[in-house]
């Protein structure tokens, strides 16, 4: 593949580190202080008091969701994208909320801010707000109403390290945020997920949740002795606060996260002169290039056609398989999260035609790759082959 999704994720300076530690004559594998140091350390950059290390995106999203449910025993509603990964959705059935889906925005792939708010109920328990492929998906407007109305904000950073919004990064805007380290993504732990949070409670009981619901799991010394003290006939290695999961990380995915962290900034830079090289020379005659470029930290180069054109889509895809292009039709996720069999007897038939700017990206829209290594020249020669299509 000439053109791959990702190239030189995990560099030999990574793999060093690693090495470096496995030559100890008794290295600790599980997680132990490489991760607390990774956690530390992630929390400093995106500027939050809390992080919890977890062993995918997707975990630190269903995290996210237990501890709401914690809050919201009895359920209720949750606003959700319809373009996203399917965790997203998947973390909001799985404990026991109704997702409500709105539209997005063309310009950054995420929800419409108008439409966010038109769905709010007095069921309304969160809004679960992805920012998708890099875009900032945030506004001023969202997070006042949302602060007004007591209203918790989740963000889904996973695709989006390194964003901002009015120069404050995403992630440390909300009640809780979400990413992930996949080999594609910004930097990568091979496998991993990150939680973070300002919200102390909120931390203790991701910490637990992550480790069987463990009380000793707890950092918080007067939580760790309330328990016992309050159930004096269990052994105090083995309470069980909430009903959690086993989703750690390990040593290794600390050491790389660390590692990899050194240079994510860099990162963010180079993909986005990439986007912004891309953008300039796709034609915008027939594709979409006005997105909302303030404070982006490009995952992927997005490809949508500015209008429906089923013959223009088949020449397209021919091409790039031609030319050695890997791609994604549908963008992020695969497209409409609304159509897929998953949610088949939970939302309305057709109920994915409510949804039209998120249908266009579907049958539409595209990724392909953007990487720090991607050279100008390469940059410009992908934007050839589109071009001719």
């Amino acid at each position: 593949m000439k053109f791959p999704l990702m190239r030189n994720n995990i560099l030999r300076e990574d793999l060093d580190a690693v090495i470096e530690h496995l030559k100890q004559d008794d290295p600790i594998l599980t997680h132990g202080a490489n991760v607390r140091a990774f956690e530390a350390e992630w929390s400093e950059w995106l500027g939050v008091k809390y992080s919890v290390f977890v062993n995918s995106g997707a975990s630190a999203n269903l995290l996210t969701l237990a501890v709401l449910k914690i809050r919201y025993p009895e359920g209720g509603e949750v606003i959700t994208p319809p373009l996203g990964w399917v965790s997203d959705v998947a973390s909001v059935l799985q404990n026991g909320f109704t997702p409500v889906f709105a539209d997005i925005n063309p310009a950054t792939l995420a929800m419409d801010t108008a439409l966010i708010l038109s769905k709010i109920t007095d069921k309304t328990r969160a809004v679960l707000l992805t920012h998708v492929q890099g875009f900032d998906g945030l506004t001023d407007e969202l997070i006042n109403e949302l602060k007004r109305r007591n209203i918790p904000l989740i963000e889904d950073v996973c695709e989006s390290h390194g964003a901002t919004h009015n120069g404050t990064r995403l992630g440390s805007i909300s009640w809780i945020s979400n990413f992930s380290y996949y080999y594609a993504h910004h930097m990568s732990t091979i496998e991993g997920g990150m939680v973070c949070t300002n919200d102390p409670e909120v931390y203790q009981q991701v910490r637990m949740l992550r480790s069987h619901g463990m009380v000793r799991e707890a950092n918080d010394n007067v939580l760790r002795d309330r328990y016992p003290n309050e159930n004096p006939e269990l052994n105090p290695d083995f309470i069980f606060a909430y009903a959690g999961y086993n989703v750690r990380n390990t040593e290794i995915g600390g050491i790389m996260g660390r590692s990899q962290l050194k240079r994510l900034d860099k990162i963010v830079t180079r993909r986005t002169e990439n986007l912004l090289r891309f953008l300039k020379q796709i034609d915008p005659s027939k594709y979409r290039t006005d997105f909302k470029l303030e404070g982006s930290s490009n995952y992927a180069f997005n490809l949508i056609l500015k209008h429906p054109d089923d013959e223009l889509i088949q020449r397209l895809m021919q091409k790039m398989r031609e030319s050695g292009i890997e791609f994604r039709r549908g963008s992020a996720g695969g497209g409409n999260q609304i159509r897929q069999p998953y949610l088949k007897g939970i939302v309305p038939n057709a109920h994915h035609l409510d949804f039209p700017e998120t249908e266009h990206v579907h049958f539409y829209g595209f990724y392909i790759g953007n990487f720090p290594d991607l050279k100008n020249e390469e940059v410009d020669e992908l934007c050839a082959i589109i071009n001719s299509a």
